[in-house]
């Protein structure tokens, strides 16, 4: 008589979860609590041959929303390596309640050959009726969350409707108590002053300046967990931001939608038109936007202010009918000229020099040695004139080609008060060359 196989051991791994971290600091938890069902039903199977593995799979105060949980990130790593052959949770849900996420999770375990327990709703995923099963089950708790989102949505809007603070950042000139806008007279005064000064001066550029010479500042507050935030200097995305929030005439608006405000207006709207007006009429910003769109800056991306560290960005004026082009430190835009020591270069100087750093890129030995070993099918007498010849392909170039070219070969230009520095790079050199062979070939060609 032989004697009997022994029993295969199917090792079980229990996963819990648990959404918020309250309660979890006592010494019988919810975590505990789902762990001895857990266990309880894996001793029930132990004529199977279930036995617990020594590791505890625990994720206290992690959304069952989301799959990036660290005790579920150990617990598929150890089934990717071969560890475990039964998952067992006290409730699907503890896994996971997003269907698509739950998805995902059972392709590891089918790939794997691990089956999934449930000891509160009894099925086996490697059955087509327990897949079904679950399926349904995870639908109606992704169904229940989104029902939950969507009333709090609803919730919110209606709030907004009937003009309360639904939280943010509070607006300069108004504080938060009891979770309703109330006004800062000071601040207030400031909003005030910034208003009429719009209308006087008529310039954000103008009135950003004299603001922060004045020495005001953005908002300070401090934040519901006792955080406090500075102010900050004014720039002229906040002017502009200011003198389009409605809040200041009493208002809340949600959507695109107005409401009335549970708050007291700080501006009435004889002057909340006037500037209003003002801000239409400065026509001339949109068309100078026009232009700079359509004006030449192939340094474009390319330059920064060294000081600053910020970008620079094409500009122009006229002057007796004559453009004048420049690039110009985005934080001197902002916050007036006088916070950059560069501020701003002209455009044809910097940019003749950066051109003429790249053409002494292409006339350097090394570079054209470079070049014809890129160009295997071209003699290196041709590649040579070809090269020599870009000083007047590129006058011929467009716009758009120039600017593709300083791309290409340059990798940034750093503007200091005291000079430039033109970084270039040979990365783009392969590019360049196939551009100025198929151009000297077109010039042969007629």
């Amino acid at each position: 008589m032989n004697p009997p196989k022994p029993m295969r051991k199917v090792r079980c791994a229990i996963y819990t979860r648990k959404s918020s971290e309250e309660g979890l600091e006592m010494e019988f938890n919810s975590l505990d609590a789902q762990r001895e069902s857990c266990e309880a039903y894996i001793t029930s199977q132990k004529a199977e041959g279930w036995v617990p593995v020594p590791d505890r799979y625990d994720d206290g105060g992690f959304s069952g929303g989301t799959l990036e949980r660290p005790a579920l990130k150990r617990l598929l790593a150890d089934i990717e390596s071969g560890l475990v052959d039964v998952v067992v949770v006290y409730k699907i849900d503890r896994l996971s309640r997003s269907l698509m996420d739950f998805s995902k999770l059972v392709e590891v375990f089918d790939r794997n050959a691990v089956t999934f327990v449930s000891v509160t709703q009894s099925f086996n995923t490697t059955t087509s009726m327990g897949r079904l099963t679950l399926n349904i089950l995870l639908s109606f708790a992704q169904f229940e969350r989104e029902v939950i989102g969507e009333r709090i949505r609803d919730k919110f809007a209606a709030s907004r409707r009937k003009g309360m603070w639904m939280g943010g950042v509070p607006p300069l000139g108004y504080d938060v108590v009891a979770r309703k806008l109330v006004v800062n007279q000071p601040e207030a005064d400031l909003v005030r002053h910034i208003f009429d000064r719009f209308l006087k001066v008529g310039s954000a550029t103008l009135l950003v300046k004299e603001l922060n010479a004045a020495g005001y500042h953005t908002k300070s507050w401090t934040t519901q967990d006792g955080k406090h935030r500075d102010g900050a200097p004014i720039t002229k995305n906040f002017l502009y931001k200011l003198l389009d929030n409605r809040v200041y005439l009493g208002e809340a608006v949600h959507k695109g939608e107005v409401h009335a405000g549970e708050h007291p207006a700080i501006i009435d709207r004889a002057t909340w038109d006037k500037v209003m007006a003002v801000k239409t009429d400065n026509a001339p910003r949109k068309r100078a936007n026009a232009v700079r769109s359509s004006t030449p800056a192939p340094l474009k991306g390319l330059i920064h202010c060294a000081h600053c560290g910020r970008a620079m960005t094409p500009s122009h004026t006229r002057k007796k009918g004559r453009l004048y082009r420049y690039y110009t430190c985005m934080k001197a835009i902002h916050s007036g000229h006088e916070s950059c020591p560069v501020r701003s270069i002209a455009a044809g100087e910097i940019e003749a020099a950066v051109i003429g750093q790249v053409r002494a890129l292409l006339r350097a030995p090394e570079i054209r040695a470079r070049a014809e070993r890129m160009a295997p099918t071209m003699s290196p007498g041709d590649l040579h004139a070809a090269l020599d010849r870009f000083e007047a392909l590129w006058d011929e170039l467009f716009p758009a080609e120039q600017a593709r070219i300083l791309q290409l070969l340059v990798e940034r230009v750093a503007i200091a008060p005291d000079g430039a520095e033109v970084r270039l790079r040979a990365e783009g050199l392969a590019s360049v060359i196939t551009d100025i062979t198929a151009q000297a070939g077109d010039r042969s060609a007629a």
